[in-house]
């Protein structure tokens, strides 16, 4: 068996150890991508684990905020657990968007513990042609 090691993953989970499982006033951040496609921008989450109910996605003027909590997996009294590396509490990420962006519009989608915003460009900040008119005709100086 063929065993590889990350010697990164092993000190995020150590720090994720000393510190502790995020709070919501000191939350860790998530992974995330973000592209353009076509006349939109998607960004996506990575929050695996996390019930759609406990994501919370705020925008206030330019800033987008998406707050997720992942909670313990419920435990009984003849539970014991042996390896819990998954890292649990409250994960949060915040991205300043452009003005050229409407958020009054954002789409989010949850499937298999990725959340995807789409956020269309907003109309005034498409490329459009501006149409050259021809003037009354031209003009003679006599003298």
């Amino acid at each position: 068996m063929l065993m590889r090691t990350d010697p990164f993953r092993e000190l995020d989970r150590l720090a994720q150890q000393l510190m502790g499982p995020g709070t919501w006033s000191r939350p860790s951040a998530m992974p995330m991508d973000a592209y353009r496609e076509g006349d939109e921008y998607v960004v996506a989450f990575d929050l695996p684990g996390v019930t759609a109910d406990a994501i919370d996605i705020d925008v206030e003027r330019n800033m987008l905020t998406v707050k997720a909590e992942r909670r313990p997996v419920a435990t009984g009294d003849d539970v014991q657990v042996e390896l819990s590396e998954r890292p649990l509490g409250v994960f949060s990420r915040q991205i300043v968007l452009a003005d050229t962006l409407d958020t009054e519009h954002i789409q989010a989608d949850y499937d298999a513990g990725v959340l995807t915003l789409r956020i269309p460009i907003a109309e005034r900040a498409k490329p459009r042609k501006i149409s050259i008119g021809l003037g009354s005709g031209r003009k003679e100086i006599s003298g």
